[in-house]
Order: structure tokens, then sequence, then C-alpha cells
């Protein structure tokens, strides 16, 4: 059955609205309306659909890939299952520590922010959802490279690499910190993706494998030792019931 042009335009501009938050990781409905010149009547009518399809969710005013849009690309079940779980989770963390909270997990040789819940603070840091991150720097990334097969921290560290900042450690450095960090159970960076930026990380396990990483990040001025320890602490307990949570959600699939 021949579909109808104006079927065809409707079935286009949904598609190119679950595009662009899916490209942008986080959008809010009226960036996507600029983005694709569309009535943001329009794009609130979509993102309703795709809501409804759970290709994309809702948090906080803003639009995210949904967990069946994770699944569909690829991602495996813990990972869908950190998508579903997660956010209630990093919003406890950013309220604790009033600073932007991170998950993140490996992909290769690589990073991705998986989610985040950003700081209220006027000047903050924060990722992009979705967003490349190198291995080598920051303190949710390198805990994961810690935690990598030999051959994959071989390669990233063999790789040419950028330095970002002057506290951008290099390979050897990186290289004799994994076992102090594997021991510690955590880690923290003091500017060594961003100047004047301070984070700590520590592990996820599910199964005895480390599945992501869970951050708190923040600037040095207002985030001195006390802030450290206490983020520290939250920190772990988050890690202990995102686990448990995970490892529950995988008997029952």
């Amino acid at each position: 059955m021949t579909q109808p042009a104006g079927s065809s335009a409707s079935f286009t501009r949904g598609l190119n609205v679950l595009i662009s938050v899916a490209e942008s990781g986080e959008a809010r409905a009226d960036e996507v309306a600029a983005e694709l010149g569309l009535p943001l009547s329009t794009v609130y009518r979509y993102l309703r659909i795709l809501r409804d399809m759970k290709l994309v969710e809702e948090r906080d005013s803003s639009y995210l890939p949904g967990w069946r849009l994770l699944k569909l690309a690829g991602l495996d079940t813990v990972r869908t299952r950190l998508v579903q779980v997660s956010h209630s989770v990093l919003r406890e963390i950013s309220g604790s520590t009033g600073e932007t909270s991170v998950l993140a997990v490996r992909a290769g040789t690589q990073a991705v922010c998986l989610r985040q819940v950003e700081s209220h603070q006027d000047k903050r840091l924060a990722f992009r959802i979705g967003q490349v991150l190198p291995l080598y720097a920051g303190a949710g990334q390198r805990l994961l490279l810690a935690h990598a097969p030999a051959a994959v921290i071989k390669r990233v560290l063999e790789e040419p690499r950028r330095r970002l900042t002057e506290r951008t450690l290099a390979p050897d450095a990186i290289l004799r910190e994994v076992p102090q960090i594997r021991r510690n159970g955590h880690l923290v960076t003091r500017g060594e993706m961003s100047v004047g930026a301070v984070a700590v990380a520590v592990p996820v396990l599910v199964g005895g494998e480390v599945v992501c990483s869970l951050a708190a990040t923040g600037l040095e001025r207002r985030c001195g030792e006390a802030w450290l320890a206490a983020a520290r602490g939250t920190l772990t307990d988050a890690a202990q019931r995102l686990g448990d949570d995970l490892e529950r959600g995988s008997l029952e699939l």
C-alpha cells in the first residue's frame, strides 16, 4: 500500500527528532525544534510518541536516548539496565556532593559518558551524554583503564595521545598507578582533563567485573579534602547499591 506524501513527511520528521536526541545525547525540546526548524508543539508531539515507545526518556525537562534505542544500538544487557536504573543514583550523588555526577563505561580503548547529572552551581564541570572520553585522563576514565585487560592498557598507553593539561600523566606514570588504583578501590584526580578540576571515582562491580565507574567532579577551589572524603563515601555506597541492583536485574532476565 502506497503511503501518502503527508505520512512520509511526518515519518521523516519523527526520525529526525529521534536522530537529534541520539546524536546530542541529551537535548531540550526547544533545542531540537531550533535545530530542525520545526514548531515546538510538533517536536513535543513526536517526543511523546518516542517516549511512549521507550526510544527516548524524559529527565528534568530534557530528553535522552531510551533503553530500547540503546539496546537496538547494540548495548549489552548490563549497560541497557544501567541506563534504566542509574539516573536516581546519580541524582543522589549530585544532591549529596553538590557537584556533577558521572557514570562512564569503557568502549574498547576509550570511555563513554553514559549518564550524568549536572551540578546546580553557576560554574560547574560536565560532559555530554554519549561523549567519547580518553581512558588515560580523568578519575572515572583512568579507573576504568586500571581495571581493563592488560592488552587494552598496553594499547592505550602506546597510542598517540594529546596532553590535555600540564597535569595529564605520562604513560609510565599511568602504568605505575594501576596496581594502587586496584588496591585502593577509588581514584582522585586533579586537573588532568580540565584546569582547576578535581574528581573522585569508584568502580561498580557485577559478578566481580567492573562494568562502569561512578564519579563526582567539581572545582578544586570549593572541593577540598573534606569534600573528597565525603564524596568518596557517597560514591562507595552508591556503587554498592547500583551493583546489587544490576546483579538482581541480570538474574531476573
